[in-house]
């Protein structure tokens, strides 16, 4: 499975060479950020996250760069639907398809959005783990299908099945969905959904706050991801992104050429882990978050 996933991420980083020699966007992977260059880092992140555009030019650059996208998606969904249906049999190779889907059409959406990007931490991007991200635009689920590895499953409210296409292609890829109307049904789907990524050596990636961030600021982190590290044991990658909400704001058509920049933390273990202390863990990593995000996106006091 690792070797897989390894293999998989190679080849899409073959593609983003591809792309780049292509089009001109620029991609740019940082391993590793001592502690001296941090507090600089921070500093061009948070004047970064600070661009703004306006103008009518702009505007339909803008609307132009979202109905490609959208076509280009449909495009590859449909595709992909087809190749899912032939593999009903195999549910292991159509999650092996949906992931493979996902780095094509994540990458090449990203690339016609056109915004400059820098991967920082790409040494702890093929573990087999639970990756979990911040949310605060549309972009993040562009950026979250690109880059998780081979051998990762999403979890979804059971709802995602009624989004055309793309709903119909998740279930084909055959995805998690829990059910989050009753609180006690929900920890028993997750529960159940650990023991099938135990079960098919899988890997899981999830939006800890639950819902998107209106204007870029870390939600409450609710407490899902927790009861699953518990269950599968599975150390915890945070993926921390920067700038999304600035390039593509929730609730707007607007798409601003903003440099972003997703960050990959050192693995958490989660093997000594007990239920008693999850408050703590839920409070532990959202710190972690904090820490790591530029001002205008850490949680108020």
């Amino acid at each position: 499975m690792e070797n897989t996933g390894s293999s998989a991420f190679l080849r899409s980083r073959r593609l983003e060479s591809f792309l780049n020699t292509s089009s001109g966007q620029r991609v740019e992977v940082t391993p590793k950020v001592s502690v001296k260059e941090e507090p600089e880092r921070r500093l061009k992140t948070h004047i970064v996250s600070n661009y703004d555009d306006e103008g009518w030019l702009l505007d339909i650059i803008s609307w132009i760069r979202i109905v490609i996208c959208f076509v280009s998606m449909m495009v590859t969904t449909f595709i992909w639907a087809l190749i899912m249906l032939v593999l009903i049999p195999w549910p292991y190779e159509r999650i092996r398809q949906g992931n493979i889907y996902g780095h094509v059409t994540g990458r090449m959406l990203m690339w016609i959005l056109g915004n400059p990007i820098k991967i920082e931490g790409s040494e702890y991007a093929n573990k087999r783990a639970i990756y979990i991200s911040n949310h605060a635009s549309p972009i993040d689920i562009f950026l979250i299908m690109w880059l998780t590895p081979t051998g990762t499953v999403g979890i979804a409210k059971k709802e995602i099945i009624w989004y055309p296409l793309f709903g119909q292609l998740y279930v084909l890829a055959n995805h998690l969905r829990i059910d989050r109307s009753n609180p006690t049904v929900a920890i028993e789907s997750l529960k159940e959904a650990a023991r099938a990524v135990v079960r098919n050596n899988l890997s899981l990636i999830i939006f800890p706050e639950g819902t998107r961030s209106k204007n870029g600021r870390l939600l409450p982190f609710k407490k899902g991801f927790i009861h699953l590290a518990i269950q599968s044991r599975l150390p915890i990658v945070p993926m921390v992104l920067t700038g999304t909400h600035r390039a593509w704001r929730k609730g707007s058509l607007h798409v601003r050429p903003a440099p972003l920049t997703v960050k990959y933390l050192p693995p958490i273990s989660t093997e000594n882990w007990t239920v008693d202390k999850i408050d703590d863990y839920v409070e532990m990593v959202r710190n972690l978050y904090a820490e790591h995000l530029p001002e205008n996106q850490r949680p108020l006091p």
